[in-house]
């Protein structure tokens, strides 16, 4: 399983992305992103997705100037990718199972007041430690599994017939549908009091408070939302493609089909 020092090297290789010019986004939005993949009911190729994440035309050959550094993030990738989907696909009955699909998301609003003033100033690019240009600044930051929620709803906005269920299918729609509401409700800012935080540092002390209660409740239903997307997407199997059979066009000199007893060419196809 990939540990915290191995999403801190995804996120080191996404640096030398960023360096090429490339808007590649923070891990947490990639963690969404492959989530959704992962949910779709039909698969979505590399080519596809890569663009859309990257925000470029690319491939992704081109985009590290190091093709052993671009092998090992792929390989990276795929180890994710597989976790996600052997955890979404695993029978838990809670989140605190260890088999239970566990986002790498962090409260980085949490994280940064941690920090000394002057610390916090420099992270945040702000010249002076001022109290108020801070609290603003630190505004400004995502909220709780934000990034991650963005990333995810950007796979059903660029693929949304994958989050169709047939008309047949009403139950199943139904839940995806409310399944996809919970997810999205992530993506806006959260504005309750700050009560709880979800920020343990490295010796194991919590940071300061920095969301709602609901918002830390509303991820644990986000998580559930998307066990049932994935259950959703495997009960319906990949869409099929409607092939359109039209009938052949009628002849001239064929009696029209509209019934009227004249020739085609006297009647609906007249010039």
């Amino acid at each position: 399983m990939l540990q915290p020092e191995d999403f801190d090297q995804l996120d080191a290789w996404l640096d030398i992305l960023r360096e090429q010019g490339i808007d590649a986004p923070q891990w947490e939005l990639c963690e969404g992103f492959m989530a959704a993949l992962v949910c779709c009911r039909s698969p979505v190729a590399p080519a596809d997705y890569w663009p859309v994440l990257l925000e470029s035309e690319k491939p992704l050959e081109e985009l590290f100037p190091d093709a052993a550094v671009r092998q090992q993030f792929e390989a990276m990738w795929a180890r994710r990718w597989q976790e996600v989907a052997t955890a979404l696909d695993a029978e838990v009955d809670s989140l605190d199972d260890e088999r239970a699909y566990c986002p790498q998301v962090l409260d980085v609003r949490s994280a940064m007041a941690q920090l000394e003033p002057a610390a916090r100033a420099e992270a945040l690019g702000l010249e002076q430690p001022e109290a108020a240009a801070l609290a603003e600044a630190q505004a400004q930051l995502p909220s709780f599994a934000q990034l991650w929620a963005l990333g995810f709803m950007l796979v059903v906005e660029t693929w949304p017939d994958e989050w169709l269920a047939p008309s047949r299918e009403k139950d199943i729609a139904r839940a995806m549908d409310d399944a996809l509401g919970n997810v999205a409700e992530l993506c806006e800012d959260d504005e309750g009091p700050h009560e709880v935080s979800a920020y343990v540092d490295d010796d194991g002390q919590e940071g300061p408070p920095s969301m709602s209660a609901d918002r830390l409740e509303a991820f644990g239903e986000a998580v559930w939302a998307v066990y049932d997307l994935r259950a959703a997407g495997l009960a319906l199997g990949p869409r099929v493609a409607q092939v359109r059979h039209d009938a052949p066009a009628p002849g001239r000199n064929d009696a029209c089909p509209c019934g009227s007893g004249k020739k085609f060419k006297k009647c609906h196809g007249a010039d």
